[in-house]
């Protein structure tokens, strides 16, 4: 007996000991080293841009593994970075217009809270723009100018985030003097879609002067990294938070919106991790909604299950995606709403509001000369039939093959030959809304009601939204066909008022077409949901009735919202002369509004503006 416990225990001790030795054999957690860069699509010598001045960010991809399909899930920073910080769609919690503070679930945490909570030391140097009501500052150990990962306890691993704004849209909006540019104008080379004036070669050449200069910054931090001696125990990622930044690029639902640059570079020690040999690439398709739960896979933390995207690297990756999903609700003053699929080669558009022009004016994009000048030969008439197509209404769905049509210039939704892929796109996009209960589709100024009681995530799943109704509403709505005028006039009178909003929408979309609607859209101007009246003051307008509408607009100015402000304001700045009753109210706006800048005074001071007053 007992020498039968002294060889039972001895093989214990073994066990325990062989364990032991796996356990060291093992590298300890990574470190991982963020590098975000503002409002650049792949510009980059690494993606094939000769143009190009990116020597640091060439090297690293020489060093690591380069993305060719890796998307952002808007087009403009705020939501955008809505999605990274969550890992959740922000159609689906209510955060997809441009800085909207919109409660989130108390489940909702920051990703770098679970970092922490597992004993990473966790930094972000600086920029936050989460698009959120609340920020979480207790998810950081710290987030300023300041804040660098050389501060942690000794042997603790880190995740950093280092962003710089040098690339930033707002990069262009001082011109500098043409001998001083390092990138000559006239050899730069222009995609198809803007006309090629002084101003968009010099705002072209002084954006790639910037993304060198961001490139410049990169490699300071990756000098940082080889100083600091963690090099060798550090992944690191260098992506952009979206595409950019001249004309039909940040905001746009095309590539140079929505598609990124990203690298990741993986140490020797954590080579197994890595989808692929130093320098190679992979055609996986990423998007910002997965970049949280493959953090968290890499630092061995569980992935929570309300995050929505799927691990691309690290024991909890899970099956590549098919389609990255991206979205577009309001930009600033300015209202529209488009849905994005993309696969491996095609990349299908829905919009939603295609009686609206792609340009909209937009105070802050057109602080940029190049706009001023692609406006200008518009007007005058000397713009091709590609170039002009961004100042006139939009079709209702775009499809393109991105590998043929990079530039997205050439719409193949119409073509029989491609009928087969726009239906499985278009059906991928209506069954993702519907999945996620796309809570885009209410009418901000019912949100900015609704989100004064319950976070939006929460309405959606409440029952009293009814996604699929509103879905079809929506599309049947949008396609401005007068056969669906019998069912949208049924509509006009449905006890939801987002299914009303879309009814009336889809009137103002057919125009004369919806005439026999008259009486019923007057009606409306009384209904007793205000983005319901605002909507059919918008319809009766396009019907001859401007001074009834002005009147049911000038009525909206008064209220205290200032989504519904902005909805109103946009139809104001439509209806030009016409709207010369509203100026009291639209002036009344600008001095009675407390926050500067605020997106309903941008609105009302452009209507101000065009009017010379």
């Amino acid at each position: 007996m007992l020498v039968r416990t002294l060889f039972t225990t001895l093989f214990l001790l073994a066990g325990i000991l062989n364990l032991a030795a796996q356990n060291d054999a093992q590298p300890p957690r990574p470190n991982i080293l963020w590098i975000v860069s503002e409002d650049n699509s792949p510009l980059i010598g690494a993606y094939g841009d000769k143009f190009a001045t990116t020597p640091n960010i060439d090297r690293l991809a020489t060093q690591g593994v380069r993305y060719l399909n890796a998307f952002a899930t808007a087009p403009v920073c705020a939501p955008s970075r809505n999605t990274l910080i969550t890992g959740m769609y922000p159609p689906s919690l209510g955060t997809e217009n441009m800085r909207s503070t919109y409660p989130t679930p108390d489940f909702v945490k920051f990703y770098p809270q679970y970092l922490k909570d597992a004993g990473y030391y966790v930094t972000n140097n600086v920029k936050k723009d989460y698009n959120v009501a609340e920020d979480q500052e207790s998810a950081w150990h710290e987030s300023s100018n300041k804040a660098t990962y050389q501060t942690r306890k000794p042997g603790q691993p880190f995740f950093a985030i280092f962003n710089t704004t040098i690339s930033h849209e707002s990069s262009i909006h001082k011109s500098i003097p043409n001998e001083q540019l390092r990138h000559k104008p006239a050899d730069v080379p222009l995609p198809p879609y803007p006309p090629d004036t002084p101003e968009m070669r010099h705002d072209w050449a002084q954006y790639y002067d910037k993304v060198e200069d961001m490139d410049t910054f990169v490699g300071n931090i990756l000098d940082d990294l080889e100083k600091s001696g963690e090099a060798e125990n550090t992944i690191v990622f260098y992506y952009s938070d979206h595409g950019g930044v001249l004309g039909r690029s940040k905001r746009f639902m095309y590539e140079s919106g929505l598609r990124i640059p990203l690298v990741v570079r993986f140490p020797k020690k954590y080579a197994h991790l890595a989808p692929g040999q130093p320098g190679t690439t992979t055609d996986r398709i990423v998007t910002f909604l997965d970049f949280a739960p493959t953090l968290l896979s890499l630092a061995g933390v569980p992935v929570p299950r309300h995050m929505q995207g799927t691990a691309f690297l690290g024991p909890q990756q899970g099956t590549p995606r098919s389609y990255a999903h991206a979205f577009r609700g309001r930009m600033d003053e300015r209202i529209d709403l488009v849905r994005s699929v993309r696969d491996k080669k095609y990349r299908y558009i829905r919009n939603y509001m295609p009686h609206k022009v792609y340009g909209q004016y937009l105070e802050y994009l057109w602080k940029a000369p190049s706009m001023a000048s692609w406006e200008a030969a518009y007007k005058a008439g000397t713009l091709n039939d590609v170039q002009k197509k961004f100042w006139e209404t939009k079709p209702v769905e775009e499809l393109f093959d991105v590998d043929a049509d990079p530039h997205n210039v050439n719409n193949l939704a119409g073509d029989p030959k491609f009928a087969a892929v726009l239906q499985r796109m278009r059906q991928a996009n209506h069954d993702y809304l519907i999945g996620i209960k796309d809570v885009g589709f209410i009418p901000e100024g019912r949100l900015e009601a609704i989100a004064k009681t319950t976070p939006l995530y929460d309405y959606a799943r409440s029952g009293k939204y009814d996604v699929r109704k509103v879905l079809e509403t929506a599309e049947m709505a949008s396609l401005g066909d007068p056969k669906n005028l019998k069912e949208l006039s049924k509509k006009l009178t449905d006890a939801d008022p987002v299914i009303r909003y879309w009814a009336v929408t889809g009137c103002t979309i057919l125009g004369e077409k919806a005439r026999s609607e008259k009486s019923k859209l007057l009606g409306l101007l009384n209904d007793p949901e205000i983005t319901v009246r605002i909507a059919a003051a918008e319809a009766v307008g396009k019907l001859g009735e401007k001074e009834k509408a002005v009147d049911a607009l000038i009525d909206a100015l008064k209220q205290g919202n200032q989504m519904a402000r902005v909805q109103a304001l946009n139809i104001l700045d439509q209806f030009g002369d016409d709207a010369r009753k509203a100026y009291p109210a639209v002036k009344a706006v600008i001095v009675g509004e407390k926050a500067d800048g605020s997106y309903d005074i941008r609105a009302a001071e452009r209507i101000m503006e065009k009017a010379g007053l």
